[in-house]
């Protein structure tokens, strides 16, 4: 079971990445040892991250740390949970019964750019068109004056 006891001894390749939720009220460490995610395309992903597609790191159970509060949980299926904040709504685990290893979604770590999709799964649901969308026209956040004008108004800058 995930717990809030420190890590063990690690192997060399191994490093210690945090994340959490969007409002703060849940944080975790976790031992990371490749940089190997994929994509889960399901029905069930879909809908619980509100996405086409949940971007996910499988790692063994006892790889991850909740630093305090632990998520709330949902049984999406009769074999698995997934773990949530009740506050903001942020998606954080799929969490199998057997207890042998789960996924934490990608986007909830504090610095997700180290990983890599190197698979898709559930791909009897995947929509293509939303696959290959580098061609797209692209535009940061501080380029978009609408949005920019609602942060600096109401937090006085621009968040990261």
């Amino acid at each position: 079971m995930v717990g809030n006891e420190p890590f063990g001894e690690d192997d060399d390749a191994a490093t210690i990445m945090a994340g959490g939720c969007q409002c703060g009220r849940i944080r975790y460490a976790l031992i990371v040892r490749d940089d190997e995610a994929y994509l889960c395309h399901c029905r069930m992903c879909q809908r619980a991250t509100g996405g086409v597609a949940a971007a996910l790191k499988a790692v063994a159970a006892g790889d991850l740390r909740w630093a305090g509060a632990e998520p709330d949980r949902y049984r999406s299926s009769p074999f698995a949970r997934r773990g949530f904040c009740a506050a903001c709504g942020t998606p954080l685990t799929y969490e199998p019964d057997d207890g042998e290893g789960l996924d934490v979604t990608v986007g909830s770590l504090d610095d997700p750019s180290r990983f890599r999709p190197v698979a898709h799964a559930g791909v009897e649901s995947w929509h293509t068109a939303w696959l290959d969308t580098r061609d797209l026209p692209t535009q940061r956040t501080d380029q978009n004056s609408r949005i920019t004008n609602k942060w600096i108004d109401s937090l006085g800058r621009i968040p990261d």
